[in-house]
């Protein structure tokens, strides 16, 4: 059966791959074909790849990460057994992972979160043999990130960073990476889709799929348009066994940027808020509101004192528009929204009775609780990582295999709706509601999917 894989691949010694890229010349115009010829004069891409490839890097990850006991015996119980079979203990691990250099003068390399996840050492090798040190500086793990910074170096190659929002399905790519340990590898094919969801892959989701072929090994490699500009950050694939069946998945080069400029100026991501309740648009919905399209972001309900009832949003509305380019889903919204951050100033262009309307709106603040915090509410949500829903519930935004919140059957993507039949709107009404009934049995109402369940705990 096919499954969804990150391209990281842990091994006893590997490298990965990545791109060194320039955010300072972004491409404006979509990917279209190019004449290039060879030295021998037929048409080729190797005029485009000499200037690529010199800019694709390999990255090597050493670190150390708890390994937690099979069974989770209480601290108190322990003496009963002599051995450490039941208590956590440090592991080594050395993995292939992949990273993307933003500013050759700086030194700044972009990577997936998941391959320098619990790094202690980090290598960077260029394509012409050159080794260097790096160093993590931020990270946000709800869209797969982090920011790198080389420690020493020189002369570096930089690739012109595209423009993922004028991509458009059927234009072709090429992806550059390390698969499987093998070398720099290029690959080619085309957008197979664009705005992919609901994957269950990251928190935050816009995917660009393609058929180019990518396997375990090629995260954080580049795709690239044949101009040579970067138009995503591969991460994930679905297949089984980490292996190619034309189906990856790429971080698109827009939110990389809006998620790095971030990192580099905050050290984190300060996520954006819309305060909004939606849905995805469907055809019958389109229809019900007389609009012939079917994509969009169906608005069901705005949140009291929010950014989208400061600019003007309604309970009704369809947003089509963000900043002039085209919304094709609710999860896509989301997504762009979250990583524009805290203070943005956005238009959004909204369908209301007929007619479109550009509505501006300066984006919230998002209230996060990191899973060293979560012990404050209750110790079985150990392990877990919770973050507002606009005034829509408590996101489980990650949780840890093992751990209470695992063992409680809470996953990630969960939304908490409600304790004992009293609406959670935010982590401070969950807070409030477990604290009042502390030390008595409390149902969670939770939406996993399309399907709500109840979860108990005391």
């Amino acid at each position: 059966m096919a499954s969804l894989k990150k391209l990281s691949l842990g091994l006893a010694f590997a490298l990965g791959c990545g791109v060194i890229i320039n955010t300072t010349a972004i491409a404006s115009e979509p990917t279209h074909l190019i004449n290039a010829l060879s030295d021998s004069g037929t048409p080729s891409l190797a005029p485009m790849l000499k200037n690529v490839i010199p800019a694709v890097v390999n990255i090597s990850v050493k670190g150390t990460k708890e390994v937690k006991p099979l069974l989770n015996i209480p601290e108190e119980f322990r003496f009963m057994f002599p051995g450490n079979e039941f208590g956590s203990r440090q592991q080594e691990f050395r993995a292939l992972g992949s990273g993307v250099i933003i500013d050759a003068k700086k030194g700044y390399i972009v990577t997936n979160y998941h391959v320098v996840d619990g790094a202690d050492e980090i290598r960077v090798a260029l394509s012409d043999g050159r080794i260097y040190d790096a160093k993590k500086i931020g990270e946000d793990q709800h869209t797969d990130l982090a920011l790198l910074e080389l420690k020493k170096f020189e002369n570096l190659t930089a690739i012109n960073l595209g423009d993922s929002d004028n991509l458009e399905v059927g234009d072709f790519a090429i992806a550059i990476g390390n698969p499987f340990g093998l070398g720099q590898t290029v690959t080619s094919g085309i957008i197979s889709a664009l705005g992919r969801t609901g994957l269950n892959i990251e928190n935050l989701e816009n995917f660009i799929q393609t058929d180019a072929a990518i396997n375990s090994g090629n995260s954080g490699g580049a795709l690239v348009n044949l101009k040579g500009n970067l138009i995503g950050i591969n991460t994930a694939i679905l297949g089984p066994n980490g292996g190619n069946i034309g189906i990856g998945f790429a971080i698109p080069s827009n939110m990389v940027k809006t998620v790095v400029d971030q990192l580099i100026k905050y050290g984190q991501v300060r996520r954006g808020s819309l305060g909004i309740v939606g849905t995805e648009l469907n055809a019958d919905l389109a229809d019900s509101f007389d609009y012939d399209n079917n994509f969009g972001a169906f608005v069901n309900q705005v949140i009291e004192g929010s950014a989208a009832e400061k600019a003007g949003i309604k309970s009704g509305d369809i947003i089509i528009k963000l900043n002039g380019k085209k919304i094709t889903s609710f999860g896509e919204l989301r997504a762009k929204i979250a990583t524009l951050g805290a203070g943005a100033k956005v238009v959004l262009t909204v369908f209301r009775d007929g007619k479109e309307l550009d509505l501006n709106v300066t984006l919230g603040k998002v209230e996060e609780l990191a899973t060293d915090d979560v012990k404050e509410i209750s110790t079985l949500l150990d392990g877990a990582s919770l973050a507002n829903n606009d005034d829509n519930g408590v996101l489980i935004t990650t949780v840890k295999e093992r751990s209470s919140a695992y063992a409680l059957g809470l996953r990630k993507g969960d939304v908490i709706l409600g304790v004992n039949k009293k609406q959670v709107k935010n982590i401070s009404d969950l807070k409030k509601l477990l604290n009042k009934n502390k030390g008595r049995l409390s149902a969670l109402q939770i939406k996993r999917g399309d399907n709500t369940l109840f979860i108990t705990i005391r």
